[in-house]
């Protein structure tokens, strides 16, 4: 029987951004949504079911660390990938803290992005996030 492919959710009110993205990973063998927005992405049936989400910081109306706050309040632990044109410390510390995998600044290479993926799908990563 195949491995169900990841399912992998890209948030970014760059048009140019998704497509590039939903691109990469499609090719590297993820499933891919694509949301426009923070709003969009959380109005969504799929809301619930990404392993993994490429988020873009900076987005009007909902922004993605309101995504994040969002997703934490409903209780859903989704790997948070971060991606920003405009890196701010303040902001980053803030991703971080409240349990994004990764905070990377735009343009991204393959590499690092795919890096941060394996991280935040590895099932080693929850077992090793268990209480004790």
């Amino acid at each position: 029987m195949a491995k169900p492919r990841l399912l992998m959710a890209v948030i970014d009110d760059d048009a140019s951004v998704r497509k590039a993205l939903a691109r990469l990973l499609h090719a590297c063998g993820y499933e891919v949504k694509v949301f426009a927005s923070g709003a969009e992405f959380l109005e969504s049936s799929q809301a619930e079911a990404p392993d993994c989400m490429v988020l873009d910081v900076h987005m009007p109306s909902v922004s993605g660390l309101d995504v994040q706050a969002a997703l934490l309040e409903r209780g859903m632990d989704v790997p948070i990938i971060f991606i920003t044109a405009y890196d701010d410390n303040a902001l980053r510390a803030r991703a971080l803290q409240q349990g994004a995998v990764a905070y990377l600044r735009k343009p991204l290479t393959e590499q690092a992005l795919l890096a941060a993926i394996a991280t935040a799908v590895d099932p080693k990563r929850k077992h090793d996030q268990a209480p004790a």
